[in-house]
């Protein structure tokens, strides 16, 4: 398995190539606010196939697709982390600590 920040390297080398591929076809890269509103547009996508595993739409091979999208969103929020310099690794633990704390107070 790969640690958190190899993840995270693997994820920031895939949106250089895909701001390469933006540059080609429509002549600039997304910025980070396009960026955030593709991740938008993939927890919509990720709302209907949480529907389909509760049974209450049809998709074929949703638990697949869910799946996959739930690492599509991991990797919108990696590389917006990248894109707003924001160590979400810190942050995590941070967020983590303080609920954990709410629970225990």
């Amino acid at each position: 398995m790969q640690s958190f920040q190899e993840m995270d390297d693997r994820a920031w080398a895939i949106r250089q190539r895909y701001a390469a591929l933006e540059a080609a076809r429509y002549g600039r890269p997304w910025t980070p606010e396009e960026v955030a509103l593709g991740f938008v547009g993939d927890v919509g996508d990720l709302m209907k196939l949480v529907q389909a595993a509760e049974g209450v739409r049809a998709i074929p091979d949703a638990k697949a697709r869910l799946a996959h999208e739930l690492a599509d969103c991991l990797w919108s929020v990696m590389v917006l982390a990248r894109l707003y310099e924001v160590d979400v690794a810190a942050a995590f633990t941070r967020t983590m600590d303080e609920l954990e704390q709410r629970l225990t107070d």
